[in-house]
């Protein structure tokens, strides 16, 4: 079960959907960091959410990834936390995190994917928000 965290927030809930994408290739990358740093401290919906909590946030997501059910538990967090009317950001944020470091690789894809299924996100709202996500991080 969590560490540190007998229940999530909807906040909480979101940041560790962002950790979840970050991890599931196995190398949380500085550039994922940046961006899940950027976007607690700079998108709205986290106007008053204390940034000080990621970091258990991304421990309980850490120790969750180790147990054999742990998926389960944390996506019956996230639906618990989060209210259905933000799956959709929920899965944009995790789609900014996957696209951050300029690539997609299989991991970050099939954790979309279970992100998009467990969320019922639309398969075309998840397609034009996965696009739009990795034209936000486009480099020269």
């Amino acid at each position: 079960m969590p560490i540190d965290l007998p229940s999530f927030s909807a906040c909480d809930a979101l940041v560790a959907v962002m950790v979840a994408v970050s991890v599931s290739d196995e190398a949380m990358r500085t550039s994922e960091l940046l961006a899940i740093d950027r976007m607690v401290n700079h998108t709205p919906i986290f106007g008053t959410y204390d940034a000080g909590r990621v970091r258990a946030v991304a421990q309980t997501v850490f120790s969750l990834f180790e147990d054999e059910d742990g998926l389960d538990t944390l996506f019956g967090l996230i639906r618990k936390a989060v209210p259905e009317r933000l799956f959709d950001t929920a899965y944009a944020l995790a789609c900014d995190v996957a696209a951050a470091d300029g690539r997609l690789g299989e991991g970050e894809w099939q954790m979309l994917s279970e992100i998009r299924e467990q969320l019922d996100i639309d398969r075309l709202h998840a397609a034009a928000i996965e696009l739009s996500a990795v034209t936000r991080h486009r480099v020269l």
